[in-house]
């Protein structure tokens, strides 16, 4: 892991404004704290555990004076995400009910107006030896993509797939591909793979996994890993911490994780775009399809994912369709990233083979196209071409 930053990045959960006032003016004279996102009054559980998935901050100030006992329920929330965050508590006095009650629940640190200096910057002291990692080594870790739609048939797998198949090409890089439909997923089948061992199984041994038992749960196809479904449809939760984990692994051993989520709207989906670096939101043009990607952008933004984190990809247009790109994005109020061609022919011939689609047809530009801009190759031969619009590539025919 890298080293950590001097200054420590912080949520800040304070409902009582005079005390995050109070704070805010002690954080001036120390310097200690860049606040990274803001909560003026507690958040719902889900909320909460986005915005920690998306910001990653090394500690949470919470406000345990408004109300202790939904203070003390988000600390306890807290501690079951296995994000390595410290919790620090905050108060107007110096309430030893409240300090008992907050570090029983997990918390690390409580301060507490006037907030002097030199006790807060003995606590930040205290946390920095919390926070220092155990190793020096640098990990360069991996970047996870995430691919999801609002209506099924979207075609969010097929892409997931055939991208990550192009970033092998691309880079030569290690890539995973990650089928987290844990009661359909069909990656396994397109690819005629059979494996003993599931993403299932890895979520069941999140805690325990280690890289010499890694390569038991993956197989390999065209030079990626592939970390399949479950035979077996799997209909009961998923452990927020043991997702996490299991990412965590991937990212620290992987360059790039793709991956292949169901429906947007299930909360498995919800929480792995919370972990991933970008996410892509997959739909049709048919009116049903559009319907439903409207409502699950705003269902993101009401989550508070920042729109720049996902944008929408269109897939199976046709030639003759007349909607344009920017009629899309004025459809969705965000960024319409790429469209995809329906190019039938190439991709029942590369689900019939099990293999990647090939190159010179329609949707293997545009695969290529997306996959170039992933790693940064493709932003000098784009103008006004969408990323992944097969009709940025010249034809060969």
């Amino acid at each position: 892991m890298t080293r950590r930053s001097p200054i420590l990045t912080a949520l800040s959960i304070v409902p009582d404004r005079e005390l995050a006032s109070q704070f805010a003016n002690a954080m001036a004279r120390t310097r200690s704290f860049q606040i990274l996102s803001e909560f003026d009054s507690y958040p719902s559980h889900q909320a909460l555990e986005v915005r920690l998935r998306q910001t990653r901050p090394d500690v949470v100030l919470l406000d345990l004076h408004t109300s202790l006992e939904t203070a003390c329920e988000l600390i306890r929330l807290i501690g079951t995400l296995s994000l390595q965050t410290q919790i620090v508590g905050l108060h107007v006095r110096n309430d030893s009910d409240a300090i008992l009650r907050s570090l029983r629940m997990g918390a690390c640190e409580f301060l507490y107006a006037p907030f002097d200096p030199e006790i807060q910057n003995e606590a930040i002291a205290r946390l920095h030896r919390l926070l220092e990692p155990t190793s020096t080594e640098e990990i360069q870790p991996g970047t996870i993509i995430a691919f999801s739609s609002a209506k099924p048939g979207s075609g969010a797998s097929t892409l997931a797939a055939q991208t990550a198949f192009a970033l092998r090409r691309e880079t030569s890089k290690r890539v995973l591909l990650a089928d987290f439909d844990l009661m359909g997923g069909m990656i396994a089948f397109y690819l005629k793979l059979s494996n003993s061992k599931s993403v299932l199984d890895a979520l069941q041994a999140a805690h325990q996994l280690q890289d010499a038992h890694w390569p038991s749960f993956v197989a390999a196809s065209d030079g990626v890993d592939i970390l399949a479904a479950p035979e077996t449809p799997f209909v009961g939760p998923v452990d927020a911490g043991r997702l996490h984990a299991v990412l965590e692994h991937a990212r620290l051993n992987y360059d790039w994780v793709v991956l292949d989520l169901p429906v947007v709207f299930q909360r498995i989906s919800l929480m792995a775009i919370s972990e991933s670096d970008r996410a892509f939101l997959v739909s049709t043009s048919e009116l049903p399809s559009l319907h439903l990607a409207r409502k699950a952008v705003t269902l993101l933004e009401q989550l508070g994912f920042p729109r720049e984190r996902f944008q929408i990809m269109i897939n199976r247009i046709q030639r003759r369709d007349e909607i344009t790109g920017s009629d899309f994005e004025r459809l969705f109020n965000c960024s319409v990233s790429a469209r995809f061609p329906n190019d039938h022919f190439s991709l029942h011939r590369a689900v019939t083979l099990g293999q990647p689609v090939e190159g010179h047809s329609d949707l293997g530009k545009a695969i290529h196209n997306l996959a170039a801009s992933l790693t940064g190759k493709g932003g000098n031969e784009r103008k006004k071409t969408e990323v992944g619009d097969w009709r940025a590539v010249p034809s060969e025919v």
